[in-house]
């Protein structure tokens, strides 16, 4: 089969920092799906884990982002069968979907909404789950919560999601940031209240403060936070600067929280709690209350398109999500 991964830690403008592979099809599992894969994203762990992991030579396939059809299935598998269309973003700890055919536990894998086509459900699935567990099982919000959430860096991948599902499903006031007029116009679009500069003073834009704050970008935000943030308010964050200091949180008794959605992969292989998110996520879709993310579709999965759209995201100027569809 045909494959795109990397050898050795190269930048992107490198012609060798993406190779076109071939490799033996996969073998599946007990739990696993043999999927044909027909379209894959391009998300931040991608460029994080080519630049930060050295396969020593050893070919390393990146993409945690896929939409296909299952085309054979192990034997204790239970949810699904060949010919079943399929989104999932997969498990950091195994091969990725950068692959004519990928395996992937049932158990983390959803039926693809009807509605779309391959393309656009392959944007969604990383960061509906990154968006749908930060909200409903870190800050454990619901349809009754009230009060006010900002967004940060809302015209992103994840922050276009979480306008989406915070709007829809819950009581609150969801308000993003975004500095171009393009982007900003995105998030109101996403059904985000308002929108506000993330280059400007947050604590001047939002006087009265606000309840929640999801972050993508934390590194020198702890004292804006602690400003901006309501006594016993909350941050949800999926990134890791170094050196993190949440000292300045405590005279408010404000919570900090870390979402990673390959935990569960990772740690909790039996749950099947991200097949049932994103078997409601389709649904939302389906009902035409989500919507997908992609922004830009290269046909054609190979290095040559993939160091592309590695470049598109390690600018992080990117509005949604780019796409690439078809071997």
């Amino acid at each position: 089969m045909h494959a795109v991964g990397y050898r050795r830690n190269l930048p992107i403008s490198d012609p060798s920092s993406l190779l076109d592979l071939e490799l033996p099809v996969p073998v599946p599992g007990p739990h696993d799906l043999l999927v044909r894969v027909e379209a894959v994203s391009v998300n931040p762990v991608d460029t994080k884990v080519r630049a930060g992991t050295d396969p020593g030579g050893t070919p390393k396939i990146l993409g945690y982002d896929a939409a296909g059809v299952v085309v054979a299935v192990g034997d204790a598998v239970t949810l699904f069968r060949p010919g079943d269309e399929v989104w999932y973003a997969g498990s950091i700890a195994r091969s990725g979907t950068d692959a004519q055919f990928h395996l992937v536990d049932e158990r983390i894998t959803g039926p693809k909404p009807a509605t779309l086509d391959f393309a656009q459900a392959a944007a969604l699935p990383l960061t509906t789950l990154t968006a749908w567990e930060a909200l409903f099982d870190r800050l454990r919000l619901t349809a009754a919560s009230t009060g006010t959430l900002l967004v940060l860096g809302a015209a992103g991948g994840v922050g276009s999601i979480l306008v989406q599902l915070a709007r829809r499903l819950t009581g609150l006031e969801v308000v993003g940031t975004a500095s171009r007029p393009e982007s900003q116009q995105y998030v109101l679009d996403r059904g985000a209240h308002r929108v506000v500069d993330h280059h400007g003073d947050l604590t001047a834009a939002l006087p009265d403060g606000v309840d929640y704050v999801f972050s993508p970008h934390s590194a020198g935000m702890v004292d804006t936070f602690a400003r901006l943030l309501r006594p016993y308010g909350a941050v949800v964050a999926i990134d890791e600067p170094d050196g993190l200091d949440l000292r300045p949180l405590k005279a408010k008794s404000i919570a900090w929280h870390w979402e990673l959605m390959f935990t569960r992969a990772l740690y909790d292989p039996a749950s099947a709690a991200q097949h049932d998110i994103l078997r409601e996520a389709a649904a939302l879709v389906d009902k035409g209350v989500l919507h997908t993310t992609l922004t830009e579709r290269i046909d054609g999965i190979n290095a040559e398109n993939l160091r592309r759209a590695h470049g598109i995201v390690e600018r992080g100027s990117a509005i949604g999500k780019t796409v690439l569809a078809g071997f």
